[in-house]
């Protein structure tokens, strides 16, 4: 099982649904940024569960850093952030850990490690080991802002229902820092909220799409080839559970296209290189081109619903039925948000430390 990713930046992820704890490893951040508590706490809470459109399971992520902190800054040496499971219910499993619930990692991660993978709410698989990437991705954001790169993740659609896309980047990312429902427009905000609900009364899930911008990002990072921008990237979102699907500025829409309407003009403003529209997503050839990052994921609906589904029980070789017992989320979109500005602000750190090296943070 590999659990590690990034390049100069490294990211190792431990831990299980319905274990003692959950937790991630940072080697090869810089020396000297600043690890503020409180801002790794607001960023673990806007990924915690509230209300009736979420799971009942109640953490509350209370995280221990364990090395690399000295002062509050970082030491340059692995940096270790522990977060004790405090609300675990393994016992709701025991009924199905023979079941393969629809959709789920359940038979997957039996077959690859020979049955002796924890099954309990998915185990290591489980959307409960996104706390830590959370976690460790509020050190990179912090980092990142000091260079003045700044990011937010909107609710782009839900269950059909649209936000309004990104109108004045600075603003909107701003107002997205501290929102709990991360939409821009109140009004779809509601629409999405009571479609999640009817769902969740239905004993159903929906699913959406994460429109993510990033501000400040200088041109010149990423690889023509195997490392390009849009494959690092990918590479890390689609380890969000529930991804399913990833694209770059006007991403498939550009099939309809022209040239002429999909290229983006380069001009001069203010003394730097601009392009007059970014429908590539301010990356060119695999590189940044210095105009922001903007991407979307596409998350599948919560695989975990009490309707009857047909399965198979994958010990005693015979078709079965399963109703997913427990607590879970009728959607995990508005709280995957927090995980997609996470592992974005972990890759663009990697991205820029790979091309300008580990003093230009410092500097």
């Amino acid at each position: 099982m590999k659990n590690v990713f990034g390049n100069n930046l490294t990211v190792t992820l431990y831990g299980e649904s319905h274990g003692s704890a959950v937790g991630a490893v940072l080697d090869g951040l810089c020396p000297g940024i600043p690890v503020d508590t409180d801002y790794i706490r607001s960023r673990l809470a806007l990924r915690r569960p509230f209300g009736q459109i979420s799971t009942a399971r109640a953490e509350q992520d209370a995280f221990e850093i364990d090395s690399g902190v000295f002062d509050g800054k970082t030491t340059g040496t692995s940096l270790c952030i522990r977060i004790p499971n405090c609300d675990a219910r393994p016992a709701a499993y025991d009924d199905m850990s023979h079941l393969a619930r629809p959709s789920h990692a359940d038979y997957t991660g039996f077959v690859k490690y020979r049955g002796f993978a924890d099954p309990r709410g998915g185990g290591h698989f489980s959307g409960r080991i996104t706390a830590a990437l959370v976690a460790a991705g509020a050190i990179a954001q912090t980092a990142l802002k000091r260079k003045g790169i700044t990011l937010g993740t909107h609710i782009s659609r839900c269950a059909g229902i649209d936000d309004r896309p990104f109108q004045n980047p600075e603003k909107d990312v701003a107002e997205l820092e501290h929102k709990e429902f991360a939409v821009l427009d109140e009004a779809a905000a509601e629409a999405m909220k009571a479609a999640i609900l009817a769902a969740a009364e239905a004993g159903d899930s929906v699913g959406g799409i994460l429109e993510t911008i990033v501000l400040g990002v200088p041109a010149g990072a990423g690889e023509p080839w195997f490392d390009t921008v849009e494959g690092v990237l990918s590479h890390s979102l689609f380890s969000i559970p529930a991804v399913k699907g990833v694209e770059f500025g006007d991403g498939f829409a550009l099939a309809d296209l022209r040239g002429s309407q999909a290229n983006d003009p380069f001009r001069m403003q203010e003394g730097r290189i601009v392009t007059q529209t970014n429908r590539n997503g301010g990356i060119n050839g695999g590189i940044t081109n210095g105009m922001p990052l903007i991407f979307r994921c596409v998350l599948k609906p919560t695989p975990s619903i009490s309707l009857t589904q047909q399965t198979v029980d994958y010990r005693a070789d015979e078709n079965a039925e399963i109703s997913v017992s427990g607590r879970h989320d009728p959607c995990i979109v508005h709280r995957a948000r927090a995980v997609a500005d996470a592992v974005t602000a972990l890759t663009v750190y990697d991205l820029l430390e790979t091309r300008f090296g580990t003093d230009w943070f410092i500097g």
